[in-house]
């Protein structure tokens, strides 16, 4: 299959997360794609992945998210789609190449292609791994180096996570990091702090009382992001380890980064970043954080690379 010249759908449930991933190896095939959302009604959004797909979503309905004549191949990510992704190779007579992202934990046989982190130690004849995740930054990052650091330089950059998976953000853990972070930031002329959607209200709080610096911007969720700006201009990185996606961002930049690992972190992170501390791309956060210079890791031309290899066969 010539992929230049593929009908190809990103199919997910609209979480961030997912989309990031689908739509970078998307793009990354350079080919034309059409994003399509998946959104399964009760009960069948419960029962997913092992359940059918909601009456309303499936082939042939013109209003639902496969509708029209099925893709030569589907890029799909996300427990909710994963039932789409047995109705369109149903519906193709098992044409459409299904490219799922992530362990679909159920049926990988119907899968032609899976992609999945080293740390979730999965194998098999249809399985891709790297040990970090694909993302569409490389363009935004090479574009923002193009303008000047909006912040005071040198900067400590600072990019928080949140509750998964049992990793705790509690505010003795923000106290402890802004104590860990105000003395690592005494060699820099700012720090700058972006948390995400799933930094707790309170760890913000404490985390900006107890961080000691003349110089601190804390992203309050006004205005833009500065999480380009600070992967782009920071000096060094410090990266909460319980998001495989930022950490993975993070790494495509050539800026030392340094772990945080929250406690109750889950065990395959803590692998994952076993596992980069050992090539030297990661050191675990204590409390000095001093720059260094690092090669940049992306798995997201490998990973659209070793698809196209195995859909070409």
């Amino acid at each position: 299959m010539n992929i230049a010249d593929a009908k190809i759908w990103v199919l997910t449930d609209g979480k961030i997360g997912d989309d990031v991933q689908c739509l970078a190896i998307a793009q990354c095939l350079d080919a034309n794609f059409e994003k399509r959302v998946v959104s399964p009604r009760l009960p069948w959004s419960l029962i997913a992945p092992w359940g059918p797909v909601d009456p309303r979503e499936q082939p042939g309905n013109a209003s639902g998210p496969l509708a029209g004549s099925p893709p030569d191949i589907a890029i799909i990510s996300g427990r909710r789609a994963i039932p789409h992704a047995r109705a369109l190779k149903k519906e193709s007579n098992g044409r459409t190449r299904i490219v799922v992202l992530k362990d679909p934990r159920i049926g990988r046989g119907h899968a032609d292609i899976i992609w999945v982190p080293a740390h979730d130690r999965v194998s098999g004849p249809n399985i891709i791994s790297t040990l970090t995740s694909p993302h569409g930054l490389a363009g935004k990052i090479a574009a923002s180096r193009k303008s000047p650091s909006p912040y005071p330089t040198p900067f400590l950059g600072v990019v928080l996570g949140g509750p998964s998976g049992g990793a705790r953000y509690e505010v003795e853990d923000a106290l402890d990091l802004g104590a860990r972070l105000s003395d690592a930031a005494e060699q820099y002329g700012a720090i700058v702090v972006t948390p995400s959607r799933r930094t707790p209200p309170q760890f913000i709080k404490a985390l900006r009382e107890a961080i000691a610096h003349e110089q601190l911007f804390f992203w309050d969720g006004n205005g833009d992001n500065p999480y380009i700006d600070i992967l782009t201009h920071a000096d060094a990185l410090v990266i909460a380890a319980d998001s495989h996606n930022m950490m993975s961002e993070a790494l495509a930049t050539g800026v030392g980064v340094y772990a945080w690992c929250p406690r109750n972190m889950a065990s395959k992170l803590t692998w994952f970043i076993d596992q980069l501390a050992q090539r030297g791309d990661v050191i675990r956060f204590d409390n000095s954080a001093p720059p260094f210079v690092r090669t940049p890791i992306d798995a997201t031309p490998e990973i659209a690379e070793k698809i196209k290899a195995r859909i070409s066969r």
